[in-house]
């Protein structure tokens, strides 16, 4: 117990109120103690309950939700461990505080094994109780925002990474629970098909701009022009088909999160406004002299190596610092390959749920397979890998042979395997390999878009290709979308 000769000292001493605040439990015999203690707390902005016994402690956490439990190891009728052990059959997430007289080593390890928080001694020194509350307090309130974030990416987005089992992606999401509530930029390198956007978007509804706006683009989809228009926005009449004034996405994302994917192939040009944006918040629309001021956090992700692309000359070294500030780096999928099987798992039920399927599983050999596949796709070839087999499956279970297909179907030719005939066997003798390849790479492409009319988000979908490596293949082979857009 406080010494007495104490008491006014220590009391002048709790004027500053921590950071957080919370509702407390207290419980011990000792009414003096109790009343000494609940003043103090009060007096650091804590809401207190305070009981005497053991059974009106555990009557008062049924009724009621403490944020965090005090409790005297000795009571009267019941030691405080095994009351503690009760209060976490009632509350399991809630902190317990092991108050005692009678410290020791061995009390002490015990009361730790079996679930407390901390354990403090008497007479103890007021500000060492409100750090430990403090502590007890912020870890139980991350825990919960874990918990949270990882509900809340399950339900928004039923995305499979989420009941991954790798270390490496559970300490990303404890990342993201702890930067959400920043306003600091946040950069994501990953391959393709890791999942960047899924955990932009995880920041943005975790943080508190959740109910505003989250407005994504990728930057390697669009040509220069068209992408400064679409970040900053235009006046009417500031070139050739503006027949309106526009609002750019920083101004749609007002408020809210922008999220500029694949970083690494924005223009030079166009880095430079990134920067002013970033520094100042404001940018000007094409073609206006009055600038916007916005109010956006900002995310971004690519798969280059953009120290590279610095000492390349081909991105802007002041922007990369700028935007460089909390990195993620998101696994690639052949390095968490424990996670495979949990995702296939997912993935087979999400797909047979859509096309009204009813397959149990895959054999072993498929599963092996699948466990033992490079995985450059990442979760993205996954996903296509197993909806393939779904769709193909004449059985109860997917077999090896539907897994990771690289034939077409024996009972008929595409169009595509029409050209690769052709390249390959009429000008075969006359051509490398790699030259033959790089022609029916160019006439499937070309075959594409006469196809889908020019439309890009079609032929990178009959591709399998996400449409910013879409447009890295037809960059490639000098293939201009415009060229194949049919006239209205």
């Amino acid at each position: 117990m406080l010494s007495e000769s104490k008491n006014e000292s220590q009391l002048e001493e709790l004027t500053e109120k921590p950071a957080l605040a919370g509702k407390i439990l207290v419980v011990d015999d000792d009414r003096n103690l109790v009343e000494l203690v609940k003043m103090k707390l009060k007096s650091a902005n804590y809401e207190v309950t305070t009981v005497l016994q053991a059974e009106k402690a555990k009557e008062a956490v049924k009724s009621d939700a403490f944020d965090l439990a005090i409790v005297d190891l000795r009571l009267t009728n019941q030691d405080g461990l095994s009351l503690m052990e009760e209060i976490h059959a009632i509350r399991p997430e809630m902190p317990v505080i092991i108050l005692t007289g009678h410290g020791s080593i061995e009390s002490a390890v015990e009361a730790i094994k079996r679930g407390a928080y901390s354990y403090l001694t008497k007479p103890f020194d007021p500000r060492e109780v409100l750090m430990q509350i403090a502590r007890a307090l912020e870890n139980h309130t991350l825990a919960k925002e874990n918990q949270r974030l990882k509900k809340l990416l399950q339900d928004r987005f039923g995305f499979a990474n989420i009941i991954t089992k790798s270390e490496k992606m559970q300490l990303i999401l404890e990342t993201v629970s702890r930067i959400a509530g920043t306003e600091s930029t946040v950069f994501i390198h990953g391959e393709s098909g890791t999942g960047k956007e899924l955990i932009a978007k995880a920041v943005h509804l975790a943080s508190e701009r959740k109910d505003k706006p989250f407005v994504a683009i990728n930057c390697a989809a669009l040509p220069e022009t068209l992408l400064e228009s679409e970040l900053f926005g235009h006046e009417k009449g500031s070139f050739t088909g503006a027949v309106r004034s526009t609002k750019g996405l920083f101004s749609q994302a007002h408020e809210g999160t922008i999220f500029l994917d694949e970083i690494g192939d924005m223009p030079l040009s166009i880095q430079v406004k990134l920067l002013r944006v970033i520094e100042e918040r404001q940018f000007y629309p094409i073609g206006s002299e009055t600038p916007v001021r916005v109010n956006v956090r900002i995310i971004v992700a690519t798969n280059k190596d953009l120290e590279n692309e610095v000492k390349q000359g081909r991105f802007r070294e002041d922007l990369f610092y700028r935007i460089h500030v909390i990195p993620i780096r998101l696994p690639p999928l052949r390095e968490r390959q424990g996670d495979i099987p949990y995702l296939a798992e997912y993935f087979l039920k999400r797909h047979c749920e859509r096309m009204k399927k009813n397959i149990k599983g895959f054999t072993p050999e498929a599963m092996k397979k699948l466990m033992l596949h490079d995985w450059p796709g990442n979760v993205r070839e996954l996903e296509n890998t197993i909806e393939y087999a779904v769709v193909m499956a004449q059985q109860d279970v997917i077999t090896e042979e539907l897994v990771l297909q690289t034939k077409a179907p024996s009972d008929g030719v595409t169009p595509e395997a029409g050209l690769l005939r052709n390249v390959l066997l009429h000008d075969a003798p006359s051509k490398s390999l790699k030259e033959a390849r790089a022609e029916f790479e160019k006439a499937y492409l070309i075959g594409l878009l006469e196809r889908s009319g020019g439309s890009a988000a079609q032929a990178a979908q009959i591709a399998g290709k996400y449409r910013a490596d879409f447009y890295d293949l037809l960059k490639k082979h000098n293939i201009k979308i415009a060229d194949f857009k049919k006239p209205k």
